[in-house]
């Protein structure tokens, strides 16, 4: 016996080889069309919310540039203050910055309110720079209810925005409607 043969032998006695008899084809399997749509379908939405979303971003990036700022509290900042006699005539209270650049915003935004039915009326915001120039601004009609105030920076006459260090918040005691309260303070931040 050859070793052909001998291989042949062994194939029909353990893997039942046959003789002249072909390999069988196997028949292609019946593609399930309900399968096949609804992974078409899948794969659609899928690309299509990544196509609308990559354009949706690089279509609202310009207004992203317009809504942009920095926020200095995160938090209500709360002022006591008493400018009744023996206290100071004025209290001052300041929010350093690590001197940053602001130059690229346009406005500063605060949020003020009294509180407990005691509310100055009036609160001077100062925004120092590195140079000690201030930019004065009278906030006006501080109640007991939430005011946003956005303040330009053109109404602040700084020639220096590149080098803010501080904004200080300052009451005078001729100047507010009760001498005794609580200020709060919330959403200092420049945007544009």
């Amino acid at each position: 016996m050859t070793r052909d043969e001998i291989y042949d032998h062994l194939a029909k006695v353990y893997l039942g080889k046959r003789e002249g008899a072909s390999p069988k084809k196997s028949k292609p399997k019946k593609i399930n069309r309900s399968l096949l749509v609804i992974n078409v379908v899948i794969t659609l939405v899928i690309v299509i919310s990544a196509v609308y979303g990559f354009t949706a971003f690089l279509t609202r990036r310009g207004d992203l540039k317009s809504q942009v700022f920095y926020a200095l509290n995160n938090e209500p900042i709360r002022i006591a203050y008493d400018l009744n006699d023996p206290y100071p005539s004025t209290k001052t209270f300041s929010v350093t910055l690590p001197t940053k650049d602001v130059s690229k915003y346009s406005a500063l935004n605060i949020s003020l309110r009294g509180l407990d039915g005691a509310y100055p009326g009036i609160v001077k915001v100062v925004v120092t720079n590195q140079k000690d120039e201030r930019g004065t601004y009278y906030i006006q009609n501080v109640g007991s209810t939430w005011q946003k105030a956005s303040i330009p920076f053109d109404k602040l006459n700084l020639t220096d925005w590149t080098t803010v260090t501080k904004v200080s918040f300052v009451l005078e005691a001729w100047n507010v409607d009760f001498r005794r309260g609580t200020l709060l303070i919330d959403g200092v931040s420049f945007s544009n």
